[in-house]
């Protein structure tokens, strides 16, 4: 056998070419859109707020947490080695680290403990907070949307809505009275009925002061989370209902969790099937009115699913733009690549249009209960932005990965994941069609919220002649027989785009809304793909408009 020196030298090639890490960057004070966007709808005096936590989600520490969060997945422990019974969910550390970050700065209390633009706040620390994981979002979400819900029966709300509302994260699985925090979650779909919750088989049975519930949850998102809003049939109808994880005694709560969901993406935070074996529970509003006293949490959480995606989107475009002008191929670097800059300044139209409506539609939530106007506004215009903008997020975030080519499909980087959470908002509380069927609701039931948006849509009216020919063919949607179910999407797409522009009037720099209408609203224009268009943009302004460094 021939005999083989040992190497000496154990060294590689040098790495050239590569980009940095993006990390240790502000995602607040290096997002112009975002800035702007936040100052248009009043939040202006919470800047140094959500600078401080821009910084805080852009660290070299938090991105690291939500990689650990997401490579060890939660665990269920359904017993302990006695067999008695737990129902309980053990996280990585980094999920509690990332908990603590976000409901300590405010991302669930926020717009209930500030007095002035507090629904923008919490659009804007949610918008950040998602960039660094998503997936923790979502017990803050829920816990922020708890909120309006509960009100509608006082006493229970005077004990809950303090701990929802506080700066501060408790992990401890003890009786929420013991606790400085508590999280809300929801439970409200069975497998038979989905989306059509009045198909739902949970049956709640008067137990004295309380009721007791018996029946299953097919999707029970944080289940680890201190109680559940969640829908079940008492003798007057479906009625709502607050489940706590322990009873007032200190006795677990008869819920039981049955699994784990391997979902897609989003694989940091645990969701779940649950059952109910004679499960306390207290009655939150009128009997029989279940499902309008939780919409008003579900009109919150469909604001979440917008700054979700917004951010998302904003997340995915950060990376492209830091990988291309970082990556050179052929003697130029990418980000300086005609074909390249044409696809990153198509994707800044659609970031930057997102974003502009998700705070237009938060300032709306925050003028709502003294304007009856902004109140019917959001009404219409939270589903239309809903259905248009989460429909765009997962194209937009495939786009993004592409830019950075074979890295991009690498598990090792990060937009793998943001691909795979990208359905997840334009699923969650309503699917496209879902949504849809709740646009054609709202106009007939509330004509006031059609004159309202299409209100919305006159302001910017005159600034470009592609806005102004969309705005002109919306009105064709309001003819008789024109709406139905059938055209129920394609009217959503040309009132989402046309509320996107007219949140980018004013607020944007011109050459922002002038590309937006040129690339979206002029109908020869429009591509089936990103940098197809020939539309006139300023592609060199745009990207240095967007651009994190």
């Amino acid at each position: 056998m021939p005999h083989f020196r040992p190497r000496a030298n154990l060294a590689t090639h040098d790495v050239a070419n590569q980009p940095p890490p993006f990390e240790d960057i502000n995602l607040y004070a290096n997002d112009a859109a975002l800035m702007g966007a936040v100052e248009a709808a009043g939040g202006a005096l919470h800047e140094a707020r959500l600078a401080a936590f821009g910084a805080r989600c852009g660290s070299a520490e938090a991105i690291e947490w939500a990689a650990e969060a997401n490579r060890c997945a939660p665990v269920l422990k359904s017993f302990d080695r006695y067999g008695c019974r737990l129902d309980e969910v053990e996280f990585h550390p980094a999920y509690h680290a990332l908990m603590e970050m976000g409901l300590s700065a405010g991302v669930a209390a926020g717009a209930w403990t500030v007095d002035q633009a507090g629904h923008v706040l919490h659009a804007a620390l949610l918008f950040l907070m998602g960039q660094t994981e998503g997936g923790v979002s979502c017990p803050m979400s829920m816990t922020y949307a708890a909120v309006p819900a509960l009100i509608h029966e006082p006493r229970v709300a005077a004990e809950w809505i303090p701990r929802a509302t506080a700066l501060a994260y408790d992990r401890r699985f003890i009786p929420a009275p013991e606790k400085s925090a508590a999280t809300i979650g929801m439970a409200m779909t069975e497998k038979q009925g989905g989306s059509d919750v009045r198909a739902n088989t949970t049956r709640a049975e008067r137990a004295g002061d309380h009721f007791a519930l018996t029946g299953h949850k097919w999707f029970c998102s944080a289940p680890m989370c201190d109680a559940f809003l969640t829908l079940a049939y008492a003798e007057e109808g479906l009625s709502c209902f607050l489940a706590p994880r322990w009873k007032p005694s200190g006795e677990r709560n008869a819920i039981h969790i049955m699994r784990l969901k391997d979902k897609l993406g989003d694989r940091a935070n645990a969701s779940s099937e649950i059952e109910y074996h004679g499960a306390y529970a207290e009655m939150i509003g009128e009997p029989g009115r279940g499902v309008r006293t939780i919409i008003d949490m579900v009109q919150h959480t469909r604001l979440d699913c917008i700054v979700g995606s917004a951010g998302g989107m904003r997340a995915s475009l950060a990376q492209a733009l830091w990988h291309t002008e970082h990556r050179s191929a052929f003697q130029k670097k990418l980000i300086d690549q005609p074909a390249m800059s044409r696809v990153l300044a198509d994707l800044a139209l659609d970031s930057e249009g997102a974003t502009a409506l998700a705070f237009r539609i938060a300032r709306g939530f925050d003028n709502a209960p003294d304007d009856e106007r902004e109140a019917a506004f959001v009404r219409l215009a939270t589903p239309v932005a809903k259905y248009w903008t989460c429909k765009r997020q997962p194209g937009f975030v495939y786009e993004a990965l592409e830019c950075h080519g074979g890295a991009g499909f690498i598990e090792e980087g990060v937009m793998a994941r943001y691909f795979r959470a990208a359905p997840l908002n334009a699923i969650w509380e309503g699917s496209g069609n879902v949504i849809a069927l709740d646009i054609l609701r709202a106009i007939g039931r509330e004509p006031d919220s059609l004159e309202a948006v299409v209100g919305e849509v006159a302001k910017a009216q005159g600034a470009n002649g592609h806005y102004d020919r969309h705005a002109k063919r919306l009105a064709e949607w309001l003819e008789p027989g024109a709406l139905n179910e059938g055209s129920a999407r394609a009217f959503a797409e040309d009132m989402g785009l046309a509320l996107q522009a007219a949140a980018l009037y004013g607020v944007a720099p011109d050459f922002v809304f002038d590309g937006f209408c040129n690339a979206r609203l002029d109908p020869e224009a429009r591509s089936y793909g990103y940098g197809a268009s020939e539309a006139l943009i300023d592609t060199a302004a745009l990207i240095a408009r967007a651009a994190p460094f």
